[in-house]
């Protein structure tokens, strides 16, 4: 295999790809490069469902616990630091594996990310406050009729995201999404993408054992120790936001962890809309491994 592969993973939250992604490094003797934005958090770790120490024994991951929640981090920063891993990775492996479900996250690897328009500082201290005062859906319904594609995508539960769009949106008059996917960037590695999906029941079903073993192992303690940072945009996300909500006496427990499995389909809805735009991407049921190990293996050496 002479030619520099990168084998990307992807699918929704909870599919299985961790678990294809070490098998993948195993086969081909290489390391993991962590796409799902969340888990590079040292902080959130349940709720993130982060490779267990096993896991991590398994087969060497990168960008696991290499951030604190009160850092500033971009995907452009992701990019730059992404990029530079692999081309010290690349010196010593033919292969290597990229892992996630964030979408922008896989894309500023593979394809670039895109240079999008810079917003007026007071937009964005508007859009800010826009949330303080009348909360995070007021914009969401901004968005819906701003750019439909986008709202369709993102993931709604993060105000970073969601204010961004916004403002791109307002400041040049045009949709979000109309600026992605301009300026593809060739890298010089041949990338092979894997997706993971299997009946939305299935699904679904994973999800739901997934959170309930989250509150199995202490979510709910972990989410108790993060409420003095719990404005850190890295905390508005599915997992957390609820049970910051149950502390609060806004829900009970029992709605609160219905309200994560709920948000966490509705999440892993929009990563599939996300990634089925993709026309690059294979797709595979998580139980057919061996046929996954075949087709990258094919692809690898022709």
């Amino acid at each position: 295999m002479s030619e520099k592969t990168l084998i990307v993973i992807v699918g929704p939250t909870a599919i299985g790809k961790t678990e294809l992604a070490i098998k993948v490094a195993q086969e081909f003797n290489t390391e993991i490069i962590s796409a799902d934005s969340r888990q590079f958090y040292r902080e959130m770790s349940i709720g993130t469902a982060k490779p267990t120490a096993e896991e991590l024994a398994a087969a060497p991951h990168h960008f696991i616990d290499s951030l604190s929640i009160t850092d500033t981090y971009t995907v452009g920063d992701y990019e730059v630091e992404a990029l530079q891993r692999l081309g010290k990775l690349f010196e010593r492996r033919s292969q290597a594996v990229l892992v996630g479900g964030s979408g922008l996250f896989i894309k500023a690897v593979t394809d670039g990310f895109d240079d999008l328009p810079k917003a007026p500082v007071l937009l964005r201290e508007e859009l800010n406050q826009a949330v303080e005062l009348h909360g995070l859906q007021s914009l969401q319904e901004r968005l819906k009729k701003l750019d439909p594609e986008y709202f369709n995508e993102v993931d709604l539960n993060n105000p970073q995201r969601v204010i961004r769009a916004l403002e791109v949106c307002l400041s040049t008059g045009q949709p979000f999404s109309s600026f992605r996917q301009k300026n593809l960037k060739k890298r010089d590695f041949e990338i092979i993408k894997i997706g993971l999906t299997t009946d939305r029941e299935k699904l679904y079903n994973r999800i739901n054992l997934r959170v309930d073993k989250m509150m199995e192992l202490g979510l709910l303690e972990e989410v108790k120790t993060l409420r003095p940072y719990e404005n850190q945009n890295a905390l508005n996300t599915v997992g957390y936001s609820e049970l910051f909500a149950h502390l609060k006496g806004e829900l009970s427990l029992t709605d609160a962890v219905a309200s994560i499995k709920q948000n966490t389909r509705r999440f892993a809805k929009r990563q599939l809309t996300w990634f089925r735009r993709d026309a690059e991407i294979t797709w595979f049921d998580p139980e057919d491994s061996q046929a996954i190990l075949e087709f990258i293996r094919e692809k690898a050496v022709g």
